[in-house]
């Protein structure tokens, strides 16, 4: 696939994706947010993944990332409303699994994810907090559109302090040919 973007759609978390959130837990992955969580802490994180996708309100979906040509899961990723600044937003965030890392499976999935939160019409910003030092998911932002907001500093896990990048897209702006990649289907 070389460095164009991947052949990637999304679909609805679902009760068989808690071996897919096993693999995301990996230290490798996980280095950017505070580390592993234990298996309690991923089956806690898979219900509440079930939760959200089954919520008809629009406050949020997740999803599994999975490659078109072969029907693997590849990854997570989702979005969820959140306070931020005294102000309803969306957040999202994802993990790419290794074997498909740089291929544009994250840029994919995430302009997938866009126009999912875009079609609820609920909040008109969507917001991502990668590490500072996570440069791939940095890049992801820059390639998706997103408007960088500066650093900050968040709770992730909650009592654990990280440096973050607040980037921010305009849902109300849809996407336009020339802005870069076309979302996933």
């Amino acid at each position: 696939m070389g460095n164009s973007t991947a052949a990637v759609h999304i679909e609805a978390w679902a009760e068989g994706d808690l071996n897919l959130l096993r693999a995301a837990n990996a230290p490798e992955l996980m280095s950017h947010l505070g580390g592993s969580e234990s298996d309690e802490q991923v089956v806690a994180r898979h219900l509440r993944y079930l939760q959200l996708s089954a919520d008809t309100t629009g406050k949020g979906r997740m999803y599994r990332i999975v490659s078109t040509a072969t029907g693997e899961p590849m990854g997570t990723i989702g979005f969820w409303e959140q306070q931020w600044h005294g102000q309803q937003v969306y957040e999202t965030g994802w993990t790419v699994l290794p074997g498909f890392q740089r291929r544009g499976a994250a840029t994919a999935a995430t302009l997938a994810v866009v126009e999912a939160a875009r079609a609820e019409r609920r909040n008109r910003y969507l917001h991502a907090f990668p590490s500072v030092l996570n440069d791939a998911s940095n890049a992801v932002c820059r390639k998706v559109g997103f408007t960088a907001m500066g650093e900050c500093e968040v709770e992730y896990p909650p009592g654990h302090p990280l440096q973050v990048n607040d980037w921010r897209l305009d849902l109300q702006r849809p996407h336009l040919a020339g802005d870069g990649p076309s979302p996933a289907r």
